[in-house]
C-alpha cells in the first residue's frame, strides 16, 4: 500500500447534540444559509430546534429549501444566489445526503463566477476543481451517504440527464454534527435504503481495491456486519436509539475515507447507478440495491477469491478453496436475500426500468468516466458490453 489519509472534519456524535449547533456555527461565521430538503425537518421539530440553537448563539440565517432527492444543479444555482444576496458566510446542511451534497457545491460555487456545473465531472475536457468554499456545517438527518464527513458531492443536471460528482478538499465540512435522534423519524423504506447505501460504499472499495489490504478488509467486514445486525433493528423499530446510533456511525465510517484508505478502488456500481437515476430520478440506494448484486456476480467470475472471502467472513460459508466460484455466488445470493428481506428492490423491473435504453445507459456512463482504454474503472474494468450485460442480468 502507498497512500495519504486526510480528513479535517470535526465530528460531534451523539444523541442530543443538536443543541450545540449554534455554538459550533458561531466559530465559523455570523450569518448562515440553512439548506434543507423536501420539508421533513420542518414537519418534525428538527428545524425549529436548530433555529432556536442558532438564535441563542446570535447567528442570523437565511433559508434554501426544497433540495431534491437527486439534487439538481438548478437548485444549487438558486442556493448560491440566496447566499450571495443575503450575505451569508457559512452554510448549514440540515437533511440527508442530497441536502449535504447540494450545500457543499453551493459553498464552493459562492466563490466561482462560472456555472457550478463546471465543477461536476461529466466528460468535459477540463473540469473546474474548486479550491475555496464557504465553511460548511453538516447536520445529517438520515444515515446513508456519509456525506457529512467527506469531500465529495453528487449532483444531477435535469436538462442533460446527467448525474455525476465532484471531489475537492475544500468541500470537507468544518463540522459534522451527527445526532442519531434526528434519524428516528425516518420511515422504514428510507432506513433500509440507507443500510444498502452504506454497505455499497464499503463493498465498492472492498471488491475493486488493490490487493494486500488485510486491515482495510477487516474494517470493511466489520462495517458490513454491523449494518446487517443493527439495520434490521432500526427498520423494525424506528425509535430504537441504539440501533439508529450504530447504523449512523456505520454510515459515517463507510465513507469518511478511513475504511477505504489505501485501497484505491473504483466505484463502478455507483457510476452505473448515477446514469440510471439521471434518467429515471429513482432513489439512489434503490438503484444500488439492484445493480450491486448483479455486478458482484459479473465480477466474481473474473476474480472469485475476494468474493469467497466475503462469503466466508460475512455469511460463514465454507468454500472448497480460495477460488471456489460456487461459494462466491452463494455469498452473493445471501447478500441479495438480505437486501430483499429489509425491503430493498433487487430487479430493475421493480423500479419500472426496462431494457429499452440499456446501451444508452452504458454509453453515458463511459462518457462521464473511463480509463485510458475507454473502460469503466473497477476490477475488472468494464466495457460497454459488460455494463449492458450487468444491467440485463438485473432486469
Amino acid at each position: 500500500m502507498n497512500f495519504a489519509f486526510y480528513n479535517p472534519t470535526h465530528l460531534i456524535f451523539g444523541a442530543g447534540t443538536l443543541s450545540q449547533l449554534g455554538a459550533l456555527v458561531s466559530e465559523q461565521g455570523t450569518k448562515a444559509l440553512v439548506v434543507t430538503g423536501g420539508g421533513s425537518v420542518k414537519r418534525s421539530d428538527t428545524f425549529d430546534r436548530a433555529a432556536a440553537s442558532l438564535k441563542s448563539a446570535g447567528i442570523a440565517f437565511a433559508e434554501c429549501d426544497g433540495v431534491e432527492p437527486n439534487p439538481r444543479i438548478s437548485t444549487v444555482r438558486r442556493g448560491v444566489q440566496i447566499a450571495r444576496d443575503q450575505g451569508c458566510d457559512v452554510i448549514i446542511a440540515l437533511g440527508g445526503g442530497s441536502t449535504m451534497d447540494a450545500a457543499k457545491v453551493m459553498a464552493a460555487a459562492f466563490y466561482y463566477d462560472g456555472d457550478p456545473w463546471d465543477m461536476i465531472l461529466h466528460g468535459q475536457p477540463k473540469p473546474y476543481i474548486p479550491t475555496r468554499a464557504l465553511p460548511i456545517v453538516t447536520v445529517p438527518t438520515l444515515a446513508a451517504t456519509g456525506s457529512e464527513m467527506n469531500m465529495g458531492a453528487v449532483i444531477s443536471n435535469e436538462e442533460t440527464r446527467e448525474k455525476s460528482f465532484v471531489l475537492a478538499a475544500c468541500l470537507y465540512p468544518r463540522v459534522a454534527l451527527a445526532d442519531p435522534e434526528l434519524t428516528m423519524s425516518v420511515p422504514k423504506d428510507q432506513t433500509a435504503y440507507g443500510v444498502c447505501d452504506l454497505i455499497t460504499h464499503v463493498t465498492e472499495a472492498y471488491f475493486n481495491g488493490v490487493d494486500g489490504t488485510p486491515i482495510q478488509d477487516r474494517f470493511a467486514e466489520g462495517v458490513i456486519l454491523t449494518a446487517m445486525e443493527w439495520g434490521p433493528k432500526a427498520i423494525a423499530d424506528g425509535k430504537d436509539l441504539e440501533a439508529r446510533s450504530q447504523v449512523q456511525w456505520a454510515s459515517i465510517v463507510a465513507l469518511n475515507g478511513w475504511v477505504n484508505a489505501g485501497t484505491n478502488g473504483g466505484y463502478p456500481v455507483h457510476m452505473i447507478e448515477h446514469t440510471l437515476s439521471a434518467y429515471h430520478d429513482i432513489t439512489h440506494a434503490a438503484g444500488l440495491s439492484v445493480i450491486n448484486p448483479s455486478w458482484m456476480r459479473f465480477a466474481a467470475k473474473h476474480r472469485p477469491r475476494k468474493f469467497v472471502q466475503f462469503a466466508q467472513r460475512i455469511f460463514g460459508l465454507a468454500g472448497k478453496g480460495a477460488d471456489d466460484l460456487d461459494c462466491a455466488l452463494q455469498g452473493i445470493d445471501r447478500f441479495e436475500c438480505f437486501l430483499r428481506e429489509i425491503g430493498c428492490p433487487t430487479r430493475l423491473s421493480e423500479l419500472h426500468i426496462d431494457d429499452t435504453l440499456l446501451t444508452r445507459y452504458a454509453q453515458d456512463t463511459l462518457r462521464i468516466i473511463h480509463d485510458e482504454n475507454g473502460h469503466l474503472p473497477g476490477r475488472p474494468a468494464m466495457t460497454e458490453a459488460d455494463i449492458v450485460a450487468v444491467l440485463k442480468a438485473a432486469l
